[in-house]
């Protein structure tokens, strides 16, 4: 089975793990890169909020492609208001003609009150369940401004949209709400209310099989919806290289990656599932004195393995295509610079082909 290839612009470096901070961009450089990698195959191209607005790229993207879907991998919920974050996704719908979806997160709790300056008053699950139901019934209001449709719970309330303040119809209004998780309440209700869930890279494959896709079969149920049509994003990580000596140097920078994300307590539970609850702790313990460049030695190459996709690159299609069989069917890959242009042999036997990654993935021909 063919997989939905998607893949990240403007991501976190390895030297932005290792709190050596972010090179800046511009207008013309987030167009050239829209450019590319559409022109690589992508069927679509994310934006994450690491530093910066994951909104705007996508509108300098909308102008620039012309077949790929755009997407934020994620837009933190708390910090906007519902109706921000729903005529954010409106504009980007239009401006795109109709390739924008929604993807949005809870972040953890001193994110939300220390970095963002938002209160964190209850459990996330609950309110983020209900802000996708106020933003849906925000968006039915834009769609149809003469009969709104209201939205009133515990942590929301919409009452009020008068003609002025309403954007209007567009050519394509339903816009695909993907919520990301990483424990299995979030599953759940994504499954229940949502088009998809993007998974956080911090999910390895043996979790999201095991504890995951039988919480999302729960909530399809419950929904009385069907699982096979909801859409379940990876994003697991990548370890590629040219030679063995490259694959090595890559997968060392690696381990700066993952022992960010596995020093998240919120984050732990997928390391318990492996045993590795000491390991978690003691990266922890790290991140808080500010020693991030210790934390790499913590994560062995089993953990690598079990976390991410480890491969050369002429076996990277089909080793990510094995991994992935059974668990997702759409997979976001953040290549290397040095893998994306990097020609790759058929697997059929053929001579080497000018084929990109996404093309192999997707079992198509450029």
């Amino acid at each position: 089975m063919a997989l939905r290839v998607e893949t990240v612009m403007m991501g976190p470096q390895t030297s932005q793990y290792a709190g050596q901070g972010q090179a800046a961009t511009g207008v013309a450089g987030i167009a050239a890169q829209a450019r590319s990698l559409e022109e690589l195959g992508f069927d679509g191209i994310t934006t994450p909020e690491a530093g910066h607005d994951p909104f705007l790229p996508l509108a300098i993207a909308a102008e620039h492609t012309t077949r790929a879907r755009l997407g934020t991998n994620v837009a933190i919920a708390f910090p906007r208001s519902p109706m921000v974050t729903a005529q954010c996704a409106w504009d980007l719908q239009g401006f795109s003609g109709g390739r924008f979806a929604l993807g949005i997160g809870t972040q953890i709790k001193g994110h939300n009150e220390r970095r963002y300056a938002t209160p964190w008053p209850s459990a996330p699950g609950p309110r983020m369940r209900e802000y996708v139901l106020c933003v849906r019934a925000m968006l039915r209001s834009f769609q149809n401004p003469g009969s709104p449709e209201f939205f009133e719970g515990e942590h929301y309330r919409f009452t009020m949209i008068p003609p002025f303040f309403n954007p209007g119809p567009i050519a394509h209004p339903h816009i695909p709400i993907h919520v990301a998780a990483v424990n299995p309440y979030m599953a759940r209700m994504a499954a229940e209310i949502c088009d998809g869930l993007r998974l956080h890279p911090v999910a390895t494959f043996a979790y999201t099989r095991e504890v995951l896709l039988p919480a999302i079969a729960a909530g399809a149920a419950k929904a009385g919806r069907d699982a096979a049509a909801f859409e379940l994003i990876g994003a697991p990580f990548l370890a590629l290289g040219r030679d063995e000596e490259e694959l090595r140097k890559s997968m060392d920078a690696l381990r700066q990656n993952i022992s960010f994300y596995a020093s998240t307590r919120s984050y732990h539970a997928v390391l318990a599932h492996h045993g590795w609850e000491d390991t978690g702790m003691e990266l922890h313990r790290l991140s808080v004195a500010g020693k991030w460049a210790q934390m790499p030695a913590l994560i062995s190459d089993e953990m690598l393995e079990q976390w991410a996709v480890v491969a050369l690159h002429d076996d990277f299609a089909q080793k990510l295509r094995e991994r992935a069989n059974g668990v997702f069917g759409t997979v976001l890959i953040d290549l290397p610079a040095a893998a994306r242009g990097h020609r790759l042999r058929a697997r059929n036997g053929a001579t080497p082909a000018r084929l990109n990654n996404a093309h192999l993935l997707a079992g198509t021909s450029p």
